[in-house]
């Protein structure tokens, strides 16, 4: 038997002892997890030792209190070959017992009506640490940093705005594009969805990460003034990441440190009834204009890498109910919604997605706007009628990272939404995509003599541009060539993606914030196709409607999730 394989069946053995465990059993899972983390090569020694010691706590507590059977914890960790976890069983919200009221498909508004500028932000990942001059090549997650050493011979170093590697961004150029987004502006109000810190998850502490939200917070609302921004949580808040208890866990494992913080900080955008529900859930509603409400949803209650939903998954902190009771009251005094988060609904547990979906298609009529980040890229997802899975009845936007991690451009997106005023449909009408050229920003003009501190570490990159230019990449019906964005418009752009691959050819480049290095074909289209069709996550199979073959569907999912 091969090394790796006796090193899973000792693990798993040691892991068994979960259903009876004492702190001497807790030290044997820590180590058992920290020696599959080398052995596996997923990471260095140092930083999966690191990890280990992180997760170890909350982790554990979290499988006591889920009252899984041995082979189920063992599945958790190891996977599949030493044990089978199926407690995410499905489950049902309640929707009121008010019939839908009849749906009047959108039409566009009358010239010259008023619209609403939205600047959305979203992944900033400010990197404390980051190194110009570092390696931007390195073995461990994340790189551009004095830890990950010096740029060995024909190795990338650190560029001064940031790098095309897997690296964040330095503080600087999350002020940069803040300064960049006030001169650009005014702004109607502001959609934040989440992810403040660095991917160094390893060595987080709570102390920072309360910090690093206070810096960016107050950054935000020094350069764009008095206009309303509403966030929302991103799974890298917390630590450990994608940590965030259900309101049931009390105590110091709880996420109140999390949610008091983010309250304190975020009082002058929102009003106390929005702060109450935040302390209690991270999940708050505010009507954002007469006639317009913004629900700011916990995705982390739907992630699978949410670990405290293996000790009930269902409805957790009871958002999707409550979500439910905002839309009806909604419905009934004739507001629009829009509904804003980190993780997009299609990446969501399953029950948790498939219950999302059902309540988009019963108040299709209220909801006009959802606005997501988490994957970096600049994307979408579509929602269909259950009926017929035909007639799309909403899109989830998915806009692309502030951070360059990984290989991309640092940007942020624009929303043009029907405006203010009486009868307005609150849907977005257009959008536009900032970035950061790196290869210009890291490069200076000729004839313009530097404004930059010097440092040691400058050399490498001895002429950054003092004042790059944030530069618009594209106009989405300018580079579609469609006329309005609703939801039928983006069901039928999928289409003509599937018939015409220039087309699809030139959304894979805006995709990745005009920096990617290959063409995607076959697998890789039918992989991203079934991703924007599939804004609930076991319907992933509708790709056999696009006349792709339904195995491929099945390794579209297990590509995906």
């Amino acid at each position: 038997m091969a090394e790796p394989d006796l090193f899973w069946k000792n693990s798993s053995a040691t892991i068994l002892d979960i259903a009876l465990l004492s702190d001497v059993n807790e030290e044997r899972v820590a180590r058992a997890v920290g020696e599959a983390c080398i052995r596996l090569h997923l990471a260095e020694e140092r930083v999966c030792r690191q990890i280990t010691e992180l997760f170890r706590d909350d982790f554990i507590r979290a499988l006591q209190q889920s009252l899984l059977w041995p082979s189920e914890a063992c599945a958790v960790l190891v996977g599949r070959s030493c044990g089978r976890f199926d407690i995410y069983a499905p489950w049902n919200v309640t929707l009121p017992q008010i019939p839908k009221p009849p749906v009047t498909p959108p039409t566009p508004p009358k010239p010259g009506a008023p619209q609403s500028r939205v600047l959305f932000l979203t992944d900033i990942h400010w990197d404390q640490e980051y190194a110009v001059g570092s390696s931007a090549d390195c073995k461990d997650p994340l790189c551009c940093r004095n830890e990950s050493g010096s740029p060995s011979w024909r190795r990338r170093g650190a560029g001064f705005w940031g790098s095309y590697s897997k690296c964040d961004l330095p503080l600087r150029t999350v002020e940069n594009l803040l300064e960049n987004a006030a001169r650009t502006g005014p702004w109607d109000w502001v959609y934040w969805t989440g992810d403040i810190p660095a991917h160094n998850i390893w060595s987080q502490t709570r102390n920072q990460q309360l910090s690093e939200l206070s810096v960016i917070t107050r950054l935000i609302h020094s350069h764009l003034g008095n206009v309303k921004v509403y966030p929302a949580i991103g799974n890298h808040e917390s630590t450990p990441v994608n940590s965030f208890p259900p309101p049931f866990v009390h105590g110091n494992r709880s996420s109140s440190w999390l949610y008091d913080t983010m309250a304190e900080e975020w009082a002058p955008w929102l009003p106390e009834q929005a702060l109450k529900t935040l302390r209690h859930g991270g999940f708050y509603t505010v009507e954002v204009q007469p006639g317009l409400r913004v629900v700011s949803l916990n995705m982390n209650f739907c992630a699978r890498e949410n670990y405290w939903l293996m000790v009930n998954s269902t409805d957790p902190a009871n958002q999707l109910q409550w979500l439910i009771h905002i839309l009806q009251a909604s419905e009934e005094k004739g507001e629009r919604v829009h509904i804003i988060g980190h993780i997009p609904p299609g990446l969501c547990l399953s029950s948790w997605s498939w219950n999302y979906y059902h309540i988009i298609n019963r108040y299709e009529g209220t909801i006009t706007g959802q606005f997501f980040g988490h994957t970096h890229m600049d994307e979408f997802q579509m929602f269909y009628d259950e009926e017929t899975m035909t007639r799309a009845v909403g899109v989830a936007f998915v806009a692309p990272s502030v951070t360059t991690y990984v290989n991309l451009n640092p940007g942020y997106r624009v929303y043009l939404v029907d405006g203010n005023y009486k009868g307005s449909s609150r849907f977005v009408l257009d959008h536009e995509t900032y970035i950061l050229n790196l290869t210009e920003a890291n490069r200076q003009p000729e004839g313009v003599s530097s404004l930059l501190p010097t440092t040691s570490q400058l050399p490498l990159y001895p002429n950054p541009d003092p004042n790059p230019k944030w530069t618009l990449l594209y106009r989405a019906s300018e580079a579609y060539g469609v006329s309005s964005l609703f939801p039928s418009d983006w069901d039928g752009l999928i289409r003509t993606f599937l018939q015409d691959d220039r087309v699809f050819q030139r959304f894979w480049y805006l995709r990745h914030k005009g920096h990617v290095s290959e063409p995607c074909k076959e697998a890789c289209k039918t992989t991203v196709l079934c991703f924007l069709r599939s804004g609930r996550y076991d319907e992933l199979e509708q790709c056999d409607l696009l006349q792709f073959r339904g195995n491929m569907s099945r390794a579209v999912r297990k590509t995906l999730c």
